[in-house]
């Protein structure tokens, strides 16, 4: 049985004031922010959300418990960072940590990508054609 495509994705514990200006900051970078409890490749999106932010906050030992009712999302590379089946550019990664780092401590994240079925990219969408045009 052949295995379901997968692709590397960011996974962020994110202030719930300030999600809709990240998804638009990332936007401009052709990144794309989908909380996990409305992930359309999540069956029971609400329930996997509630279970990585109490696991992320357990492992974090109080340093993140002002996070308990932020937002877990994953960030996703559009198709300007994708290049086949190759892997991504160490760029991709640099735009995304900084973008990340631009909202301080209203965003959570440890600097490491994990696999997850791939998300479908948005269609239609206007991204920034030349990535770095985005600041």
């Amino acid at each position: 049985m052949p295995t379901p495509s997968r692709e590397l994705v960011a996974t962020v514990l994110v202030a719930p004031r300030v999600l809709p200006e990240l998804e638009v900051a990332l936007m401009t970078r052709d990144l794309w922010v989908w909380p996990m409890a409305t992930a359309p490749i999540c069956a029971d999106g609400p329930r996997r959300a509630e279970q990585y932010r109490r696991r992320t906050l357990t492992a974090k030992r109080g340093a993140w418990d002002d996070a308990a009712d932020w937002v877990p999302a994953w960030v996703s590379f559009g198709e300007t960072w994708r290049d086949g089946d190759e892997p991504l550019p160490w760029s991709a990664h640099a735009a995304l940590w900084d973008a990340l780092a631009a909202f301080g401590e209203c965003c959570r994240y440890r600097k490491w990508l994990s696999g997850v079925p791939r998300l479908p990219l948005p269609r239609g969408a206007d991204v920034a054609a030349d990535r770095g045009r985005a600041s």
